[in-house]
């Protein structure tokens, strides 16, 4: 009995400290590091709503202009439309929006970084190996989600929102905050969406999905991602094609990532 709890405890990477750290404890420690987080964002943040001027005319706008490096390589421009503020302040609060949401996609990787460091701690050493390089992975696959949202989703979707035309009496001039709110809407999800290997590897690895299971079913994913594109994107059939693709693609992965998990545990 001795050596059975032996084995447990070392099997356990907590300290004795962690061991008898309460409730309360633990709630201390995720705030500080919610507070660390949200700290850089903020100071992140601060810098770009510094740069106004670069940041709206380059990153903000670009999609909307014929410079913007996808309607050179796909061979189509953008509709033409003037972005006009409907409401007393709207620029500003709108201004501060889109420095709190570049801010946080630039720290993302540090953000995380933080949420990994609280939850490291509670896993056993063996699940800590088995999760080694997440931050890194699950950081990339966010930004790339993110890159691929702003330069393959958004300027279809603005191109379609902005030219749809109903009568010469109808001119499209967005506000501003429709126009952030629409990239918004095309660029986070999709740094989400990325995210599905990740999710896909940790429900493989504690037994509630199988690669059997995922093929099963993959007429069913199918309708659920097209669901999924048609929530996150305009009402288009090439948006949503240009999403539902990847988002499935990134599907198929995730069943060979199941796989190979099934087949570790099985050797194991």
């Amino acid at each position: 009995m001795l050596k059975n709890r032996k084995k447990t405890d070392s099997e356990n990477p907590k300290s004795k400290d962690e061991k008898e750290m309460n409730f309360l404890d633990h709630l201390e420690e995720l705030r500080w590091h919610i507070i660390r987080s949200l700290g850089a964002v903020f100071v992140v943040g601060i810098v770009i709503f510094i740069f106004k001027g670069f940041v709206f005319e380059n990153i903000i706008f670009g999609p909307k202009n014929d410079w913007f490096p996808t309607y050179r390589i796909f061979g189509f421009l953008p509709a033409e439309f003037v972005i006009l503020p409907r409401e007393m302040g709207e620029a500003f609060f709108t201004h501060i929006k889109v420095s709190a949401i570049l801010g946080l996609i630039v720290v993302f990787p540090y953000v995380f970084w933080e949420f990994w460091r609280f939850i490291k701690p509670g896993l056993y050493e063996n699940e800590q190996k088995a999760a080694r390089g997440i931050v890194v992975v699950c950081s990339s696959l966010f930004l790339i989600g993110v890159a691929f949202g702003y330069y393959i989703v958004t300027p279809f979707a603005v191109t379609f929102l902005a030219g749809y035309d109903v009568g010469v009496d109808a001119t499209n001039s967005p506000s501003l905050a429709s126009y952030v709110s629409t990239i918004t809407m095309c660029t986070l999800p999709m740094g989400l969406v990325f995210e599905l290997p990740v999710i896909a590897y940790f429900l493989a690895k504690i037994g509630l999905i199988t690669s059997a299971a995922m093929k099963k079913f993959r007429r069913h994913a199918v309708i659920v991602i097209l669901l999924v594109a048609a929530i996150i994107t305009p009402p288009d059939v090439v948006t949503q094609f240009l999403i539902g693709i990847p988002i499935y693609i990134l599907y198929e992965i995730s069943i060979l990532i199941a796989g190979r998990i099934e087949k570790k545990i099985e050797r194991s």
